[in-house]
C-alpha cells in the first residue's frame, strides 16, 4: 500500500504542467488565483511520507468510521487516510477545483472508492456537510487556512461531533505565530483533555474519564 502511494507522490513530484491555483488559505489574498506547476504543489503542500504513515498507524489502530479532511491539495495524505480503513466514510474539503480533479484522478488510480471531496470554500462547505452527515466526528485532520481565526472557528465548528473517542490533528502547529496562539488556545480549551505535540503537528483527544496531560515529542 505504502508503495502505490510513494509511486503517485513520485509522478506528481516530477509532473511538470501547470495548474491555476485558487488559494484561499494563509500567505494569500482571497479567491487569489496563480499559475503553479503541479511538482511544486506536491513539494510544498503534501506532508512527508512519514506523517502519512503515522495517519495510517493511527487509523488502524482506532479505527474511526468517519474521517474528516480539510484541505485535498493533490490527494497524497487522503488516501494514507482512506487506505487506512477501506470502509470508512473520508470527507475532504477543497477550495481549488483544479487541485481536487488531480486529486480524484489520483484517488481513482489508486482504487480508493471511499472518498468524498466536498469542493467550495471551507467556511461554508464545512458546516453545511457536517449538518448534512449529521454524524459524529471519529478523526478530523485540520490542515486548510492556517490562520489563528479560521483555525479556531473550523475546531469549534467540528467541536459538538467530537466523543470521547475522537482525534483532531492539527497541521503547522509552529507555522506562524496565529498557527502557535491557535494550538495553545485549543490546549486550554475545557473540552480537550489530553494533547500530543509533535512540533509539525499537534494530536488533540476528548477523553473525560483521563487527568488532563500534555506531552511533548520529537521524532
Amino acid at each position: 500500500m505504502y508503495e502505490l502511494i510513494r509511486q503517485l507522490r513520485k509522478a506528481m513530484l516530477s509532473n511538470n504542467d501547470t495548474i491555476a491555483v485558487l488559494d484561499l488559505g494563509a500567505g494569500s489574498r482571497v479567491n487569489r488565483s496563480n499559475i503553479r506547476k503541479i511538482k511544486s504543489i506536491a513539494k510544498n503542500a503534501e506532508k512527508p511520507e512519514k506523517f502519512g504513515r503515522l495517519f495510517y498507524r493511527l487509523i488502524q489502530h482506532f479505527q474511526p468510521k468517519t474521517i474528516l479532511e480539510l484541505g485535498t491539495s493533490l490527494g497524497i495524505t487522503t488516501l494514507y487516510l482512506a487506505k487506512a480503513k477501506p470502509d470508512s466514510q473520508v470527507v475532504s474539503f477543497e477550495g481549488c477545483p483544479e487541485t481536487a480533479k488531480i486529486a480524484k484522478e489520483n484517488f481513482v488510480k489508486a482504487g480508493s472508492e471511499n472518498i468524498s471531496v466536498i469542493l467550495g470554500n471551507i467556511d461554508e462547505t464545512l458546516p453545511a456537510e457536517l449538518k448534512r452527515l449529521n454524524s459524529k466526528i471519529d478523526f478530523a485532520y485540520f490542515d486548510a487556512n492556517h490562520r489563528y481565526e479560521p483555525t479556531m472557528r473550523y475546531f469549534e465548528t467540528c467541536l459538538p461531533y467530537a466523543t470521547g473517542e475522537s482525534l483532531f490533528i492539527f497541521d503547522d502547529i509552529y507555522w506562524s505565530e496565529e498557527m502557535k496562539k491557535a494550538w495553545e488556545d485549543i490546549k486550554s480549551h475545557p473540552e480537550v483533555t489530553l494533547t500530543v505535540d509533535l512540533f509539525w503537528i499537534g494530536l488533540v483527544f476528548f477523553r473525560k474519564t483521563q487527568a488532563r496531560e500534555h506531552f511533548v515529542l520529537r521524532f
